[in-house]
């Protein structure tokens, strides 16, 4: 098989990393690719993401036999529509389906009509009816733009002042542009939140172990949001035992909505949860796989995620093909200083290799590039190091060991990544 991978990203870096290493696979294409993409063997094609025609061509210029897009917008625009169109085989749902995470407005109404728990919340297209939204009834509440913002257009207002700056932002000022055409008001729920992927081939769904990611720029969850600073899996607020019936009150029900609606849904789901004392409440769906939790997940994945994908596809998803590793895998991201917002690119990255030659470590690259055989930084999140250990404090330990090895000037990361499910497991043991 000849594979095309769409993205630049950690979690592209990671798909490319793992479908090579299917029996099925002959060669890999990336679009457009990352230095990292291209230490696999991958061959880097400069066609950007968001280019629907470039992509098409070049599927069929290379005569690729599968197409795996990694971000979100390239399935907003309806590049699996299209590719279906062209006659070539694509994982991932069509763009019916994509506005689960392309519009939260429109993840709301499906979740209401299948029944899925989710926070309170209303909907508005005026910056002055939403300003009056916040006055009414206060805060904290959280404010999100209806479409996409790179996981950076949610904002967990502590205070009326801060709500209304927030609508003023998204709506006035178009911090995140047609995004933010829209703003949801959301009920502000307390709770530990926890990431629940599936693969579906548009019936069934097979759940991924869990995984916990970390948004807040900083530790102990403070600074702006990102689109993630680390990742593990399992996490053990989601025990394994419990995905089942997660998945009945989550995913299943909202396959079931898309399919009457005409629409069968392939690919992952993405349920971001928040489990509060009155039980879990969906804050988001995503259509891909997350970036970095699709780091540590398929560095635990056993099975063949070529086949796995095909199965998905064509409808013949089985749970027997997909195993996975009892160890736990964690990932923890090097950033630019100054993510998420502007910060410096071109900054020269060594000690990679020495990173990598601690057992059980991979660097997968999010904003690389190779310039003069140099490899340099591209983006805000840089570098995801991820481990693999017995448990999530090996885990945690064999990262960070590796990711003092890297030198890249004008860098930062987490140093708390795994923390609470740590204390969480040792409360469990008192």
């Amino acid at each position: 098989m000849r594979i095309l991978v769409i993205g630049s990203g950690g979690r592209e870096h990671a798909l490319v990393w793992k479908l090579k290493q299917s029996p099925l696979v002959d060669k890999i294409f990336a679009a457009p690719g990352n230095g990292g993409t291209k230490r696999e063997g991958a061959i880097n094609a400069m066609t950007p993401a968001d280019d629907l025609d470039g992509l098409v061509s070049l599927a069929r210029r290379e005569k690729i036999d599968l197409v795996v897009p990694g971000p979100e917008l390239p399935l907003t625009l309806g590049i699996i529509d299209r590719l279906r169109q062209a006659g070539i085989a694509a994982f991932g749902p069509d763009a019916y389906c994509a506005q689960l995470e392309g519009s939260k407005a429109f993840a709301k109404s499906i979740m209401a009509k299948a029944g899925v728990p989710t926070a309170k919340y209303a909907v508005f297209n005026d910056v002055e009816a939403a300003k009056n939204h916040i006055v009414k009834f206060g805060a904290p509440v959280v404010v999100k733009a209806d479409g996409l913002a790179a996981g950076k257009g949610v904002i967990a207002a502590k205070d009326s002042r801060e709500a209304l700056q927030a609508v003023e932002d998204i709506m006035a000022a178009r911090a995140f542009g047609a995004a933010g055409d829209k703003v949801i008001l959301e009920e502000f729920l307390q709770g530990e939140e926890v990431s629940l992927l599936c693969f579906c081939d548009g019936e069934h769904a097979v759940p991924l172990p869990s995984a916990q990611d970390h948004k807040a720029a900083y530790d102990n969850d403070q600074g702006p949001n990102t689109g993630g600073m680390g990742a593990y899996s399992p996490a053990p607020m989601l025990r394994a035992t419990d995905a089942g019936k997660m998945v009945d009150m989550t995913v299943r029900p909202v396959l079931k909505e898309l399919a009457a609606s005409g629409h069968p849904f392939t690919g992952v789901i993405y349920a971001g949860l928040m489990l509060t004392s009155d039980g879990p409440r969906v804050l988001e769906y995503n259509t891909r796989f997350g970036d970095p939790e699709c780091q540590p997940l398929l560095m635990r994945l056993g099975g063949d995620l070529a086949q796995i994908m095909l199965d998905c596809i064509n409808g013949g998803l089985d749970p027997v093909n997909i195993q996975w590793s009892k160890q736990t895998a964690l990932g923890i991201v090097l950033a630019a200083k100054g993510y998420p917002h502007a910060c410096a690119k071109g900054q020269v990255i060594k000690g990679i290799e020495d990173a990598e030659n601690i057992p059980g470590v991979k660097v997968f690259h999010s904003g690389t590039a190779v310039k003069d055989n140099v490899l340099v930084s591209s983006g805000g999140r840089v570098l995801c190091v991820t481990a693999l250990g017995d448990d999530l404090a090996k885990a945690q330990s064999t990262a960070y060991t590796a990711l003092e090895k890297i030198q890249m000037k004008n860098s930062f990361y987490r140093r708390d990544i795994g923390n609470k499910g740590i204390r969480r497991l040792a409360a469990a043991l008192e």
